[in-house]
């Protein structure tokens, strides 16, 4: 009943389900769980060493043989602005004084590495099957590379000018990312979110101005989400949120305790965790500081400052300080293991699709 098998020819898979790179909550056991039920798994790279994102691959090549994709960011690393971090680390000062800490104690550092050659250089020596993109491509040579290292090559579009973008580039598919989807926007021909399309309206234009397979994203939590994507024009679609209550993934306790509780309408787009907007659970400091904070460093360099506030606020049990990725379909969710999630996803979607 897949009305489209391109993506699952492209990638060697059984289901058309990829699992959303998910940096902090995904690792290899999610990677595994999710490929061992049919669909893509994802290893997200941009917040792992080198050393550890072999550690991972060993891990999933030794308990998997199935196809897996290693995801990268392809941010331009900020310039450093002293002046613009420590007015940050002011803003926060009144959390720091909360708990009893010491802003400018805070180690400084981005947190997250951009593909570059030493990033080629790992996918020539693992060898995945797939690499993802998010907030544009490399540059051309190190895309040639990734190609010539046998791996299929997908980025994310937010917009039909990015989606063309991409495949003018050599994308080998497109994730159309809908303003539904959780955690960070991969928004990077511009800048503003305010008029992105949601994945209702993206998806379908995004399949008539492109000629590769489109991967829809955003809102996907169920069955009848994977059938309207379909019908849409997507030939896969790539899931995130309802994959971070499985019990393979990392998704810390206070994090799953605000899932649980999730409601429609509160999620919201905020630069306050990293300096560049990402859709989350609402809480106290997106709602003090935020949602979109002109004082936020440049992104990934807003992340260190806000760091110690959410160790101390999760030992305490607290959520306030952490950053809570969610889609606006995170209360569709239910927990259940990923294997179980990624056939329960197809199943109800082909019941849909057969009328």
């Amino acid at each position: 009943m897949i009305p489209d098998k391109r993506i699952t020819t492209l990638f060697g898979i059984d289901l058309p389900v990829l699992l959303a790179p998910m940096a902090g909550s995904g690792g290899s056991e999610l990677a595994i769980a999710v490929g061992e039920a049919g669909g893509l798994g994802s290893l997200p790279c941009a917040m792992l060493s080198p050393q550890d994102i072999r550690a991972e691959m060993n891990l999933i090549r030794q308990r998997s043989g199935r196809p897996i994709n290693l995801n990268f960011f392809c941010h331009l690393p900020p310039i450093p602005d002293a002046e613009r971090e420590a007015a940050w680390r002011t803003r926060l000062r009144p959390y720091y004084s909360e708990f009893g800490l010491d802003p400018d104690a805070a180690p400084p550092g981005a947190g997250r590495t951009p593909f570059g050659a030493e990033s080629c250089a790992l996918v020539e020596e693992l060898r995945p099957e797939v690499v993802s993109f998010h907030f544009g491509l490399p540059e051309e040579a190190l895309m040639q590379r990734v190609h010539a290292a046998g791996a299929r090559i997908i980025a994310s579009a937010t917009t039909v000018a990015e989606a063309r973008y991409l495949e003018e580039r050599g994308c080998d598919a497109i994730i159309a990312q809908g303003a539904e989807a959780g955690g960070h926007r991969g928004v990077f021909l511009e800048e503003g979110i305010a008029t992105q399309p949601g994945t209702l309206a993206l998806v379908p234009q995004v399949a008539d101005a492109v000629s590769v397979p489109v991967i829809a994203a955003g809102g996907i939590a169920d069955g009848r989400g994977v059938a309207a994507c379909f019908m849409l024009g997507a030939s896969a679609v790539q899931v995130g949120t309802a994959y971070l209550q499985t019990p393979e993934a990392l998704t810390s306790a206070v994090h799953r305790a605000a899932l649980a509780k999730a409601r429609d309408d509160r999620t919201v787009l905020t630069n306050v965790f990293t300096g560049r907007p990402a859709r989350g659970l609402l809480n106290r400091l997106v709602a003090e500081v935020g949602p979109m904070s002109a004082a936020a460093p440049e992104f990934p360099l807003a992340t260190a400052a806000v760091g110690p506030l959410r160790t101390a606020a999760e030992t305490a049990g607290l959520g306030d300080f952490s950053p809570l990725w969610a889609g606006q379909a995170a209360p569709l969710a239910a927990p259940m293991p990923a294997a179980e999630l990624t056939a329960k996803l197809m199943r109800d979607a082909e019941a849909l699709l057969r009328g």
